[in-house]
């Protein structure tokens, strides 16, 4: 049973969590399942959201790379 964690930027999403994370579950669950062989049922899929000011890219945040830019 494949399992997939995704980590993604909190602020990536924020404007449509539910539909963000539902079009790509959707879409991973898929190509998992197509290319396995595999019922859609059979993957798992988990979201873990993480706030730019801990995300580090480096020795600074995304938050402030996102400021530089």
């Amino acid at each position: 049973m494949p399992f997939v964690n995704i980590r993604i930027v909190k602020e990536v999403i924020a404007d449509d969590p539910v539909g963000k994370k539902t079009a790509m579950a959707e879409k991973i669950v898929a190509a998992i399942a197509e290319t396995a062989g595999i019922s859609k049922n059979d993957v798992w899929v988990v979201f873990e959201e993480v706030a730019a000011r801990d995300w580090f890219v480096g020795d600074s945040s995304v938050h402030d790379r996102r400021q530089k830019s």
